[in-house]
């Protein structure tokens, strides 16, 4: 019993001196967490920092993350980046993130995607809001992307009916409608085109194709175009409008154009309607992916996912601005209602 209680005292003793305790002494849980490597994650979004889109889906994609038992800072870092609609910051941030060898990036958007493809081969990447992955020859196949890629892809070129459907359902004067994009952003709008030029003849509206590359020429684009009467705007999803939407939405309530935009934050905005995916939402399905990988899943095994959730928004104080009495059918389907 003495000689029980000395040895424990002296070990006591070691431990109050600072002696070194051998690691084999220390509980196995501490000893396995003590090992653990923090996972890094490169985002690169294609909008500026403080945009509020690109915040609210940030916040989505860390709330999906730590869902799944990822918390940024602990477990895993995130490095954020913001391409802001500009090609040169796209450059300098997708070589960024490549150097700094993530175990997982995500990329939004096909510009963004692009460039960090030339980056890449090997690391893993998880894309969001990606049109036509393989029209673009981004993946093998949606069963089975191949290489280092796969995700979320975006809407498909049939929407580009639906929407101009919704456009002169709303409008029913509207006999021209511009379709606005950038083709170096947006190359997949070509098929949107062929689809809208499909519909246009049943519905008696002329679709107009009008590429744009900048500021300067959507105010000239939208400037010309809302000199003649019936006229009405269609925004496929493209990174290059997006970034001007401020702008867009001046000028169409200038010239009382309505407008049919993608994504519901347009209308948040004063855009008229929109009818299109939730970005949001594409965020947090992304986070399983990364969730995936990290756990030791290829992306080349992972097959690329579609829209699961579409939204119809309006504006009733911009229809009531540019002199548009909502149909009550038409009110009754949307998601959401700005008054």
């Amino acid at each position: 019993m003495q000689f029980d209680q000395l040895k424990r005292r002296d070990f006591i003793t070691l431990l109050g001196g600072g002696a070194v305790v051998p690691t084999m002494l220390w509980p196995l849980p501490g000893r396995a967490q003590h090992h653990v490597r923090k996972r890094r994650v490169g985002v690169l979004l294609a909008y500026a920092e403080g945009d509020r889109e690109a915040q609210r889906r940030i916040v989505a994609f860390q709330q999906s993350l730590h869902g799944l038992g990822w918390t940024d800072g602990d477990n895993i870092h995130v490095d954020y980046r913001f391409a802001a609609g500009d090609p040169n910051h796209t450059r300098t941030y997708a070589a960024e993130i490549a150097r700094l060898a993530p175990d997982v990036i995500v990329a939004e958007s096909t510009p963004v995607l692009s460039v960090m493809q030339t980056e890449t081969h090997s690391i893993p990447i998880v894309f969001v809001l990606i049109a036509d992955p393989v029209g673009q020859r981004l993946v093998q196949s949606l069963a089975r992307p191949g290489g280092n890629m796969t995700g979320f892809a975006g809407t498909e070129p049939t929407m580009g009916g639906k929407l101009l459907e919704l456009l002169k359902e709303i409008a029913p004067s509207v006999k021209r409608v511009a379709v606005l994009f950038n083709p170096k952003t947006a190359p997949y709008v070509t098929k949107y085109l062929s689809v809208i030029n499909a519909v246009s003849a049943s519905l008696a509206v002329e679709a107009i194709a009008m590429p744009i590359k900048d500021a300067t020429d959507i105010e000239h684009a939208i400037e010309s175009f809302g000199l003649e009467p019936n006229g009405g705007l269609l925004f496929p999803g493209d990174i290059t409008t997006i970034v001007h939407s401020d702008l867009i939405v001046a000028l169409g309530a200038k010239h009382r154009l309505p407008a049919i935009y993608t994504y519901s934050f347009w209308v948040a905005r004063g855009g008229l309607m929109s009818y299109g995916i939730d970005p949001v939402d594409m965020y947090r399905r992304a986070a399983s992916y990364v969730d995936r990988i990290l756990r030791g899943e290829k992306p080349a095994d992972l097959p690329v996912q579609f829209p699961t959730k579409f939204e119809l928004a309006i504006n009733l104080k911009t229809a009531k601005a540019i002199g548009l009495k909502v149909p009550p059918t038409l009110l009754t389907r949307a998601d959401e209602v700005i008054e």
